[in-house]
């Protein structure tokens, strides 16, 4: 079944939202909580080791319903079900969505073009754990006899993003190898790695859906390029492994047929952690981890699956973002993690979310009128109460946050813990209740500098609670922003799984870059002749 074409704003859900927002969008959330002693209890989730409180949110019980209405009116229960059958829900690109079958059970059964595509998930996901546990044990060696001691990821996108931040993520489960990524076709970048390495003991993960993307092939032989000053072409094949489809091109590149990792078109590159992309997280923190953190999504998969909406984690978060979005105007999300742990997981979402859903046209091939996708930012906390939260407390932009945080800190510092949880809790109670002009004078404050002390307050935020950063855990919250992103675009009627907007820019550099070499550059607009110019000397 094909997903649904509904224009939500036609729908009498919306309209209903449209008049229930013109009533309520001047209401403070210090009333509503003064209003309604149960609010808090209300407005929680509690599912697994997960504690979602949305209740610090300017909604109520009506919004909630009228909310809940809409996924029911733009058929979100039957385009989940599309999704996990193997529907070709991608349908621009003629392709199934079913990463979540890469997390599932081996007894699962998941079907492409009428064939159960599990068998073959874990027959590479055995590949995964053998080769890894050869790295990892010092059996599998280099070409001078010595065991590995660093490996680098070479990719872009979803071939960096995921894996880099999972590694950071799970640093605390890391073993003895040091693992770098290498994603910027900026020569500078890849050179800076280089400093770090020994050819004798460094392992190279290339992956490339095609392998003809420009930044990881120019990374991958430059690599090679000097890796072959220590070492002869038949020492490839030790050193360097990829995850690909093209296996006639990795053959050519110099890579072992045995050491190919193969990927499916039915896995989105945002969406491909899960996958043998995922062989640097294996490498890192060890296979056993990183199947904790399948088993983790899975699990987020079958509360998205099977969950009533009204307390279904996904499913509330992406509506409350609509809501926002659509009826409050607001263009942007901030992702505070209180953990250091989690420092490069807004940029990770940052491709999840606008690469996803971050589309103009409906899935009828028609120009949207209503807004979409939302900007996503975001930096640990406490460093961010450092530097951005003066514009979420004080600007004149409404920005939704999410704080996730931890109850059991990994060191056990439980010191350190207390003064992070202080700064977590602290916050989103601070952008609830602002400070008054009241409670600023009780301070004593000189009279010229009051109006600019006091705090309008009403800020909103989801505060994600979790009681540890483990492999499983992280699975459980990256597969939560995965499923949010799928509910958003089914409600905005857009493709969320195609990324043409990506391509313009790859086409044109392709063609500037010829023209480095020839003497004339035309074809261009002034200002980018001009800079061409420039360049060229």
């Amino acid at each position: 079944m094909p997903l649904p074409n509904i224009n939500p704003t036609t729908t009498n859900s919306w309209k209903k939202l449209q008049e229930h927002y013109n009533k309520i969008n001047n209401s403070h959330m210090k009333d509503l909580f003064a209003q309604d002693s149960e609010r808090a209890n209300k407005f929680t989730i509690k599912w697994d080791d997960f504690y979602v409180d949305f209740s610090k949110n300017r909604i109520t019980e009506e919004t909630f319903k009228y909310l809940l209405e809409l996924a029911s009116e733009v058929k979100l229960k039957e385009a989940i079900e599309s999704q996990f059958s193997g529907e070709k829900i991608n349908k621009t690109e003629g392709r199934a969505v079913l990463h979540t079958a890469l997390r599932a059970p081996k007894d699962a059964e998941f079907y492409v073009d009428g064939v159960n595509v599990m068998p073959e998930i874990y027959q590479v996901k055995q590949k995964i754990e053998t080769f890894t546990n050869e790295v990892v044990n010092g059996e599998r060696k280099g070409f001078t006899g010595k065991s590995f001691t660093d490996i680098v990821n070479i990719g872009i996108g979803g071939s960096d993003l995921g894996p880099a931040m999972v590694v950071e993520s799970l640093q605390y489960y890391k073993n003895h190898l040091t693992t770098h990524f290498v994603s910027n076709v900026d020569g500078d970048h890849v050179n800076e790695v280089i400093k770090k390495l020994n050819p004798e003991t460094t392992l190279f993960v290339v992956v490339s859906k095609t392998f003809t993307t420009q930044e990881t092939l120019s990374n991958a032989n430059t690599l090679k390029k000097w890796f072959l000053k220590s070492a002869t072409e038949d020492a490839i094949a030790k050193h360097f492994v990829a995850v690909s489809t093209n296996i006639e091109s990795v053959k050519n590149f110099g890579i072992d047929k045995n050491n190919i990792f193969p990927m499916w078109d039915w896995v989105g590159g945002r969406f491909s952690l899960w996958s043998a992309v995922g062989l640097s997280i294996s490498l890192a923190v060890g296979y056993t981890n990183f199947d904790s953190l399948l088993k983790g999504a899975n699990k987020m998969d079958e509360h998205f699956k099977t969950e009533d909406f009204k307390t279904n984690i996904p499913v509330v978060l992406a509506l409350i973002s609509v809501w926002y979005n659509n009826f409050f105007k607001a263009e942007s999300e901030a992702v505070i993690g209180y953990s250091q742990y989690l420092n490069q997981f807004a940029t990770y979402l940052q491709q999840g979310i606008m690469e996803s859903n971050g589309k103009s046209v409906d899935r009828n091939g028609n120009p949207i009128d209503y807004e979409t996708g939302t900007l996503i930012w975001g930096e640990p906390g406490t460093n961010s109460q450092h530097a951005f939260f003066q514009l979420i407390h004080q600007g004149t932009k409404l920005i939704p946050a999410d704080f996730i945080g931890f109850v059991k800190s990994l060191h056990g510092n439980q010191d350190h813990q207390d003064k992070l949880t202080s700064n977590f809790l602290a916050q989103t109670e601070a952008l609830l209740n602002g400070k008054t002009e009241v409670e600023v004078i009780a301070e004593g404050t000189e009279k010229s500098i009051i109006p600019f002390k006091v705090f309008k307050g009403n800020k909103p935020t989801n505060t994600i609670f979790i009681n540890k950063l483990t492999p499983e855990s992280l699975g459980k919250l990256i597969a939560m922003y995965e499923h949010k992103i799928f509910v958003q675009g089914i409600i905005w009627n857009i493709f969320s799984y195609d990324q043409f907007g990506v391509e313009l820019g790859k086409q044109l550099a392709s063609k500037i870059l010829q023209e480095f070499n020839s003497t004339s550059v035309n074809n261009h607009d002034s200002s980018t002749n001009n800079l061409l110019n420039y360049y060229k000397g």
